[in-house]
């Protein structure tokens, strides 16, 4: 197929369904804020009183895992790279086996609120405040990423109003967070993950009927070299393979999973261990059935516009705006549907801020206010709300400055993973090295920091040369319009490449996380070693 010059914009039913989408969100807050009207702590209130089942937690940690930016990015990662990213699943798998059986025994029979009081009763206050800083910076700096980038992406396609779509999900999303607590936040991500899937399956299902059946989807992605599995060369410098996926990939989502707040409060709210545990299983059905719903959009995308790339036409001006565009394309005659995957797109925005909310005003309660004041729990409570709100302003804010970052929105979501891997060695140190002391958890958080943000700020200015990333090729010779008119190009000067620039920042961007673990594990054993073992 051709893509198509002009697309049509977004209509009244495609407005309704987004809204029902909101209001559906809203409601839910205002239910949970109702039923639990009674005397409340501030525990009661960022927990769930610890009194959720496995079901409805499984579901929110996918919802809250499954961002718009996975909804946008993954499909768009098949179309240009290939179908390799399906190995994810293998790192899903061993993630879960590592927080079922490492991490969440401990914070679950600590009973604690926050996961950096561990790192109080573990270590020091200085590694515990430490820990909590860099969790809140990196959460707000990535939160309004993933309010405004699918904004973005979305506007330039559909034309829907950009800062009415950023307002809107960010006072909704602040709203049902702050009115009805943990509780209001895991039941909008089961709603929100059903909203997810139905949008995928919708694009999956026209695209199938469209395209002749699920055989050519699969002959095209083949031809295309698109079916690109078997790549098992062991080299860190390539930027896809089965090993930086996989091996990569556990280190990138135990350091989510394992220690990282929003996912924690989840299955520590859960009413026993083994719920918790249950939680984590389930959820991995869950991940595995978005990855491959994910993976075959990507083929869908790739079997439609073959022989008429859109991205190189300079129809779309980012790979983020691919499915945009497809669902413009293919639904733009079916009223409603366009409605549901933007409604799906933002449904992964809602259920990754109103977690990243929540988390935040936990560890500033509890490792910020709850130590150094004599707050009743009663004013404890009141101030998580406060502090709800507070930091739902603040992303809807940080979108704002996101839109002024342009091209520094890819180098945020990277210190993103950046930060969680020396977090990921500080909290591994502590429980599975008794010797560890405090000295070496603080010099090793801070190498292993230093070190990632080395390679991740230096991967920004030389990226790895094509060799290491191979993108699949593309084209434009099917399209029946003239591709010319709509190509801008911008040149740059690139700076002359080093040794350095070839080797170490050309390192697969999926092993920053473990140089990050690595690194503070190692340096932190040696310290504690050098400076007498754990002092207790």
């Amino acid at each position: 197929m051709s893509g198509k010059a002009v697309l049509g914009s977004f209509g009244p039913a495609d407005y309704v369904v987004f809204a029902v989408m909101l209001v559906v969100s809203a409601a839910v807050g205002v239910y949970y804020a109702w039923a639990d009207r009674g005397p409340s702590s501030s525990g009661d209130f960022l927990t769930g009183g610890r009194r959720l089942t496995a079901l409805p937690v499984s579901l929110s940690l996918t919802a809250s895992f499954m961002s718009a930016i996975t909804v946008l990015s993954n499909p768009a990662e098949v179309y240009r790279y290939g179908a390799n990213i399906v190995f994810y699943g293998v790192s899903y798998v061993i993630t879960m086996v590592v927080t079922s059986e490492i991490f969440l025994p401990v914070f679950y029979r600590l009973a604690i609120t926050s996961t950096y009081e561990y790192l109080e009763l573990r270590f020091s206050r200085a590694t515990r405040l430490l820990g909590t800083v860099l969790f809140i910076v990196q959460t707000i700096l990535y939160t309004g990423i993933a309010i405004y980038a699918p904004a973005l992406a979305l506007n330039q396609v559909t034309g829907m109003d950009l800062w009415g779509a950023v307002i809107s999900t960010g006072v909704v999303c602040t709203f049902y967070c702050t009115m009805g607590g943990l509780r209001a936040v895991v039941w909008t991500d089961v709603f929100q993950l059903g909203v997810m899937l139905a949008g995928f399956l919708s694009v999956i299902i026209r695209s199938v009927d469209q395209q002749g059946g699920v055989s050519p989807i699969i002959s095209d992605a083949e031809q295309g070299g698109r079916l690109n599995f078997w790549d098992f060369d062991p080299n860190p410098l390539r930027r896809h393979t089965f090993w930086t996926i996989s091996v990569g990939g556990t280190f990138v989502w135990s350091s989510i999973y394992g220690i990282n707040q929003a996912q924690v409060q989840r299955y520590i709210s859960c009413k026993s261990i083994t719920h918790a545990r249950l939680a984590l299983y389930m959820n991995l059905l869950g991940l595995v059935c978005i990855l491959l719903c994910s993976v075959f959009a990507g083929l869908c995308l790739y079997s439609v516009y073959k022989h008429c790339d859109v991205w190189t036409a300079g129809l779309v001006s980012a790979p983020d705006q691919l499915m945009p565009y497809l669902v413009m394309d293919i639904l733009g005659d079916y009223p409603g549907l366009p409605g549901l995957f933007v409604a799906a797109a933002y449904s992964g925005s809602l259920s990754t801020v109103s977690s990243s909310i929540n988390a935040l005003a936990a560890v500033t309660v509890e490792d910020l206010l709850r130590p150094y004041t004599n707050m009743s729990e009663k004013q404890l409570s009141w101030m998580s709300k406060g502090m709800t709100l507070v930091f739902g302003v603040l992303c809807i804010l940080m979108a704002g400055l996101a839109s002024l970052l342009g091209g520094i929105l890819q180098a945020a979501i990277s210190i993103f993973g950046i930060i969680g891997g020396p977090l990921l060695g500080l909290f591994t140190l502590g429980i599975i090295c008794p010797c560890a002391n405090s000295k070496g958890a603080l010099s090793g958080l801070l190498s292993g920091l230093v070190l990632s943000l080395w390679v991740g700020v230096g991967a920004q200015f030389y990226p790895p040369p094509p060799e290491m990333s191979r993108p699949l090729s593309l084209t434009t010779e099917g399209c029946n319009f003239t591709a010319a008119a709509n190509l801008t190009w911008t040149f740059f000067l690139a700076p002359s490449r080093s040794l350095l620039a070839d080797t170490w920042y050309s390192i697969s961007y999926l092993y920053f996380s473990p140089i990050g673990t690595i690194i503070a594990i190692v340096v932190g054993l040696l310290v504690s070693l050098l400076t007498g073992r754990r002092q207790r």
